[in-house]
């Protein structure tokens, strides 16, 4: 079983920052296609942003310009740098690893079922 563990969620003003981390297996970091959802009690799961293996990325719109994905090599660990939070930012983040790349020709956030492995999530909570 692919152990996800993220760490970096709390409670921020609107306008602020917080930077989500997500740790993989060494095999998961290197060869799969990763990425954060969120979730809010009630409503589906929303692909947020996306990298593959190849450094490809997917954006979900709402928070393009806002929200940077990115990996540290060095410690097999996912990041999300989040700037310029919103209150309807507010939600549990999730990190997910699928077996895939990003296809080019498809320039939308896979849907939550293209993922097999899912960390336990970080809140995230935004006050206006």
């Amino acid at each position: 079983q692919v152990q996800l563990v993220e760490s970096g969620g709390g409670s921020v003003q609107a306008g602020g920052s917080l930077r989500l981390s997500c740790a993989a297996p060494e095999d998961t970091y290197r060869n799969a296609c990763m990425a954060w959802f969120r979730q809010a009690p009630g409503k589906e799961r929303e692909g947020v942003a996306a990298i593959d293996r190849d450094g490809s990325m997917r954006y979900a719109a709402s928070v393009k310009g806002r929200f940077t994905i990115s990996k540290d090599n060095a410690r097999n660990t996912l990041s999300l740098q989040m700037n310029n939070l919103k209150p309807e930012d507010t939600d549990m983040y999730y990190c997910a690893a699928g077996p895939f790349r990003l296809h080019p020709a498809t320039p939308t956030m896979p849907p939550p079922a293209a993922f097999r492995y899912w960390g336990q999530g970080t809140q995230v909570t935004v006050s206006s």
